[in-house]
């Protein structure tokens, strides 16, 4: 097995305006199962490609299992990568496709029969074998593809976005079985995806990336909880989060926070900010923290009208206008400040028993334990 450590690591391509990575820093632990994830060029597949050898490093140091492999020859490395395209050979069969990795290392034929055997046992394609790819299933194929890499044995797997290209059922069955493949063979994993929803449901620990720095390397629990600053909150989540510009007032003897009509005492237990008196703050709210409040409070409660609902079965994600509110994610940004600079909607994901139209107005209510707060300068969480 391996273990993988970038030391202020640096690329930059010749004629790039930008460096894709910049004092890169990142330690992947053996047998670990870690998520790159970012928007497009942040740099993720660019490490992975330095990790595999098909990309030169322009500056630092890359070790795997304490050998420095910035010149190291890919074959050298004894790691196997997984593509987005399956990179199938479509006039070999599944059974000659898992093997080929193995005939042009010189293995023994009976060796490579059995391990063969052996993997296509493991990803239930026993009865695959004599096929050829153009006669599987997408899914089937990235199966193949994965068989192809685990049959050798390697120190190290490399997927980049190896889903992409299945529809949302199978993406969902495939993310189990690599999670159960990466435990049962303990092999060292390193996963490049732009789906948060990849990243939380299979890694170890997920590194969130923007161009080319990690912003946030943690368990996904707590990139979800505590996310360190406003890109990482927004772009850990779905729906994504709301953010709300606020003034720090005093209520009742006591701090709160101001946004339009809605105020939020900060004095109730549970609330993780003790805020100066005048100052801003961004609040940053999920849609799913957002509850239906009775029409009788008169504080802490956010009043909004729906412009949309979308009924999702067990729930309904309303988009509603409000005063002060402003939504942003990822995705679609630049930096933290043009979070701020996207159209005045809010959402909201309810349970499906309220029976609400376009149109209808609402009052919601959040606890203020679950509120996080950012710094409207810096975007770092306060």
């Amino acid at each position: 097995m391996a273990q993988i450590s970038f030391e202020n690591v640096s690329k930059t391509y010749p004629g790039g305006k930008a460096a894709a990575l910049v004092n890169f820093n990142l330690n992947i632990k053996d047998g670990e199962f870690i998520v790159l994830v970012g928007p497009s060029g942040c740099g993720k597949t660019t490490a992975l490609r330095m990790i595999a050898g098909l990309e030169d490093i322009s500056g630092g140091t890359l070790r795997i299992n304490d050998t420095v492999a910035n010149e190291q020859a890919p074959r050298d490395r004894d790691i196997a990568m997984v593509f987005q395209s399956y990179a199938l050979y479509p006039h070999l069969t599944v059974a000659e496709n898992i093997a080929f990795g193995l005939k042009v290392r010189g293995i023994k034929t009976d060796v490579i029969a059995k391990k063969v055997r052996e993997t296509a046992d493991l990803l239930e394609l026993t009865e695959f074998l004599d096929r050829k790819p153009a006669r599987l299933s997408g899914g089937q194929r990235q199966r193949v593809a994965m068989g192809r890499a685990l049959v050798r044995s390697p120190n190290a797997f490399l997927m980049d976005e190896p889903l992409s290209n299945l529809d949302a059922r199978l993406r969902g069955q495939m993310r189990a079985e690599i999670s159960r493949l990466q435990r049962m063979t303990a092999v060292t994993t390193v996963y490049v995806t732009h789906d948060q929803v990849e990243a939380m449901t299979m890694g170890d620990r997920v590194a969130v990336m923007n161009k080319g720095t990690i912003q946030q390397l943690d368990t996904p629990r707590r990139l979800y909880d505590k996310p360190a600053n406003m890109f990482v909150a927004s772009f850990i989540g779905s729906p994504p989060i709301n953010f709300m510009e606020a003034a720090v007032v005093s209520h009742d003897g006591g701090p709160a926070v101001s946004c339009g009509d809605f105020l939020l005492p900060l004095g109730i237990s549970g609330a993780r900010l003790s805020p100066r008196i005048g100052g801003k703050v961004i609040l940053g709210i999920r849609p799913e923290h957002l509850k239906v409040a009775p029409q009788s409070r008169s504080t802490g409660v956010l009043s909004a009208e729906t412009s949309f609902v979308e009924d999702l079965g067990a729930t309904l994600l309303l988009h509603m206008s409000g005063h002060g509110i402003a939504i942003g994610h990822a995705n679609m940004v630049e930096d933290e400040r043009d979070l701020m600079k996207t159209a005045p909607k809010l959402k909201a994901l309810i349970d499906s028993s309220h029976r609400i139209s376009r149109g209808d107005a609402i009052a919601l209510t959040v606890d203020p334990s679950l509120v996080l707060f950012f710094d409207p300068e810096t975007g770092v969480t306060l």
